[in-house]
């Protein structure tokens, strides 16, 4: 009787036991996929990207490509894609959060709820030429609304606005940036809790005072980590730029692909160094945000 009770006993240890009772090698096999992808596509492409930079067209090492990255033309390509990248952080970042506001906190049924974000999903990933191309039909010179709107008095261009112009890109993008934002943000909207507003109105607080106390300070480094990703999304963008603006617009990824694979600017090793450029700029940020995301812990509970 003994050893049945003991067999029965074995029989039921959980699944999540047997695995902790394996040895530390096996359990690391586990991730070992994991590790495999990110040796092939991030640490190798980096460090292909890095000596690439550090050598010229016959092979010989030299700093000359990060040299050149001081040249007037390509500063100005790494402040335009900063300001555009900020810009439409921002402005896709904030209206983002009032959507999502609208639609956790806003009261909406259920299923309007359920669309608003399924289209988030979609919207969040068209991007590119089809992208570009919608925006043309739509706001280009004879674009459907810029044609509607002139028939009612209204000019777009006349007034100044241009499409294919540093703002015109940056509404572009804020298309695809505020879907993104509505759906980072709105996990950590839903995770409020009702109990702390219930306690601040109790204690005699106003809705503002609420918000700008008690959500606001706990929101803030999901808010801050949603607009670096924001940034991020819009810092790297190359082909929704390129087919709206056909080159025009002096983008530091417009740049690297001129560098890359164009006939006329054709120096592959300046490219690599442009490229990894853009990796220091994206470390700032994500320093930066650390930074300002340990500054907003001090409000947590």
């Amino acid at each position: 009787m003994a050893a049945i009770g003991s067999g029965r006993q074995k029989a039921s240890i959980p699944f999540t036991s047997r695995w902790a009772s394996w040895s530390p090698p096996l359990r690391w096999m586990a991730g070992l996929p994991y590790f495999v992808f990110i040796a092939l596509f991030m640490a190798l492409p980096s460090l292909f990207l890095f000596t690439g930079s550090l050598q010229d067209a016959q092979g010989r090492w030299t700093l000359k490509n990060y040299i050149d990255l001081l040249e007037p033309s390509i500063i100005e390509a790494y402040s335009i894609s900063v300001r555009i990248s900020l810009a439409s952080a921002v402005g896709g970042g904030l209206l983002g959060f009032l959507l999502a506001h609208a639609i956790t906190l806003g009261g909406l049924p259920s299923g309007i709820r359920s669309a608003l974000l399924t289209f988030a999903g979609v919207a969040s990933n068209f991007a590119g030429v089809p992208l570009a191309f919608a925006f043309i039909a739509t706001l280009g010179r004879t674009g459907l609304v810029t044609a509607l709107l002139k028939a009612v008095g209204i000019d777009l261009y006349g007034a100044g606005f241009n499409l294919y112009s540093f703002w015109g890109l940056t509404l572009t993008y804020i298309y695809f940036q505020l879907p993104l934002m509505v759906l980072i943000i709105t996990p950590a909207l839903d995770g409020l809790r009702r109990e702390w507003r219930e306690a601040a109105e109790s204690l005699g607080a106003s809705t503002l005072q609420y918000w700008w106390r008690i959500a606001l300070p706990i929101l803030t480094p999901s808010v801050l980590g949603a607009m670096v990703l924001l940034f991020g999304n819009a810092f790297g963008a190359y082909a929704t730029a390129v087919s709206l603006t056909g080159g025009f617009i002096n983008l530091v990824t417009i740049v690297i692909g001129a560098q890359i694979s164009g006939d006329v600017l054709h120096n592959m090793n300046l490219g690599y160094a442009l490229a990894m450029g853009m990796v220091f700029i994206m470390a700032l940020t994500m320093i930066l945000y650390r930074f300002l995301r340990q500054r907003s812990e001090r409000w947590l509970p």
